[in-house]
């Protein structure tokens, strides 16, 4: 009998693309210096490659049937114990689904979790909870320091996915959580914890086994310096949710789905850090709007931004200031700097505002990242506002697209954003045409605008 060699191959660190040969830039996902060989052992009494799979992600292979024979009935969905954790998931915890929540270290990635495990623990709930990075005793001391009930929730310190496949097999537990899939490894694989191919494969087995049980997984994931959860980009494309916690530069934490095959892509969850763990804020935009009673300064605007399913009210600040160097900067926090670029260019053909000169520099007030192009309107009044040194009215909403045209565009859902802004007191408003209310709203001044000049022209009527 010929002995069997093993087999080389090789992997993207970055995107877990395969090569087969080593490259300086991966051809798929363009980063240099990021491929790994790796050597797939061959079983010699089987001749099976350990890497493959005999069955998909989603579990064994079924038979074919027909699109009109599937049932639809709803999934039921288990309630987390905290409301914006169920908005960012869709309404709650899917059984058998697969979530995968990353994060900077320290942003309260395995607290929220301990939280949602003694909750549903408390409801009757089967839970266990699989430590690879802290030892019993840091979780009980966390639980007890957060004031947690520890009675009914089973804990595993293990990092062998087999020994922890057995003991769940052993359990059976409704509700599963890996903290964190980095430390998990398959004996069958060479390579250490944490590689591309250890990092996918227990990926893969933890899926099979939630999609054949019916067990929700919570995976816990690591953020590369980019802010990336590490590891190859299929993990991502295997698991049903992708949360990604962030702010970890305040005491406030804005949870997002950046993907859900269950709910709204891009929804957002709004919390405190706390002693006691992830406490839920009701009214998220109270806490990104500074309206005390000294009055307003020059460069402030209101948004009325549309995040997930509900409309949210957040501050831009921008600050133009005399450039004596030459060479004009352009700072965006919180939004995107090409965007920045281009409407100063708008700004200057349509509005008849030069600003080539100016240091600009604009940020959104909490943290919060915009990336729709509703904020286009209100950025450009904040850069008026800062340019002329004159306070926009603090009851003075704006949001609207801008045009290269000089056109200001309608957005979605703004009958919403404007009943937002009434229920904080707002009374003037500046929007596009195509979103202005058929009926008046009581409380409520409407501008609508069609063009970058009219709305400097409302700016100027409705300034403080």
């Amino acid at each position: 009998m010929a002995k069997k060699s093993d087999k080389t191959t090789f992997y993207c660190s970055e995107c877990g693309a395969e090569h087969t040969r080593w490259a300086g830039q991966c051809s798929a996902c363009g980063t240099w210096n990021s491929i790994k060989e790796w050597t797939v052992p061959k079983l010699a009494a089987s001749g099976r490659v350990s890497s493959k799979r005999s069955v998909g992600y989603a579990g064994a292979r079924s038979s074919v049937i027909k699109l009109s024979d599937v049932s639809l009935a709803d999934s039921p969905r288990w309630h987390t114990g905290l409301h914006e954790f169920d908005r960012v998931l869709g309404g709650g915890l899917v059984p058998g689904s697969v979530v995968l929540i990353g994060g900077d270290p320290g942003i309260g990635k395995s607290s929220i979790l301990l939280q949602v495990q003694t909750f549903l623990a408390q409801q009757h709930l089967s839970t266990l909870y699989v430590s690879g990075e802290e030892s019993l005793q840091q979780i009980a001391l966390r639980a007890h320091r957060m004031q947690l009930p520890a009675d009914n929730l089973s804990l595993l310190a293990e990092t062998d996915m087999d020994s922890i496949l057995a003991v769940a097999t052993q359990t059976q537990p409704q509700v599963l959580v890996i903290d964190s899939i980095q430390t998990m490894q398959l004996e069958t694989i060479s390579s250490a914890a944490g590689s591309v191919v250890q990092v996918r494969e227990t990926a893969a087995v933890l899926t099979r086994y939630a999609k054949q049980t019916g067990t929700a997984v919570f995976l816990v994931g690591h953020v590369t310096k980019s802010g990336e959860v590490a590891g190859p980009r299929v993990l991502e494309h295997i698991v049903d949710a992708v949360i990604f916690i962030e702010g970890q530069d305040s005491r406030y934490r804005l949870m997002r789905a950046l993907k859900n095959r269950f709910g709204a892509v891009n929804e957002i969850g709004f919390f405190a850090m706390t002693d006691k763990g992830m406490k839920e804020v009701k009214n998220p935009s109270a806490i990104f709007l500074n309206r005390d009673k000294q009055g307003a300064t020059p460069g402030a605007v209101v948004l009325g931004l549309w995040e997930g399913t509900r409309p949210l009210l957040v501050e831009l600040q921008a600050l133009v200031d005399h450039n004596a160097f030459g060479a004009p900067r352009r700072v965006a926090v919180g939004l995107d700097g090409n965007r920045l670029t281009l409407l100063l260019a708008v700004l200057n053909r349509h509005g008849g505002v030069q600003a080539g000169d100016q240091d600009v520099y604009v940020n959104v007030v909490g943290g919060v990242k915009v990336t729709e192009t509703s904020a286009d309107l209100a950025l450009l009044l904040a850069i008026v506002s800062s340019l002329r040194n004159k306070a926009v009215s603090p009851d003075l909403l704006a949001f609207g697209e801008v045009g290269l045209s000089g056109e200001i565009r309608p957005v979605q859902n703004g009958q919403e954003r404007l009943q937002e802004a009434v229920k904080h007191g707002f009374s003037k408003a500046i929007v596009p045409q195509g979103n202005a209310p058929k009926t008046p709203i009581i409380g409520l001044e409407v501008v609508a605008v069609a063009s970058v000049e009219a709305a400097l022209a409302a700016l100027l009527t409705l300034s403080a």
